[in-house]
């Protein structure tokens, strides 16, 4: 009867501890591990990182197509570009020129 007296005393004072030990465990875990948690942080940083080395990839192109458009409008029409497309669009070539095509 002493015996279990003793435990149950000593399983109330250890009880809070043990307790706060796995809360303490818990959130840890998930702050880790979680949705929101700092692999996910880290993934999405990654993610990020890609996206913007895309979009300065599509803007780079993007600002040599409006070069390129640039030069064909009316007000400063490049006659070399006018030649280029022209020679493109139809196919012709003169006969001592070689053609390379590009996609």
């Amino acid at each position: 009867m002493i015996i279990s007296l003793e435990i149950r005393k000593r399983a109330k004072a250890g009880a809070g501890p043990i307790l706060g030990i796995l809360a303490v465990s818990y959130f840890s875990y998930h702050l880790i591990e979680g949705d929101r948690g700092l692999f996910a942080y880290l993934k999405l940083e990654h993610e990020i990182d890609k996206a913007e080395a895309v979009y300065m990839i599509t803007e780079e192109e993007k600002r040599a197509l409006e070069k390129r458009v640039s030069l064909l409008r009316p007000e400063n029409l490049d006659t070399d570009m006018l030649e280029e497309r022209s020679r493109d669009v139809l196919g012709l070539a003169h006969p001592d020129e070689i053609v390379i095509y590009r996609n």
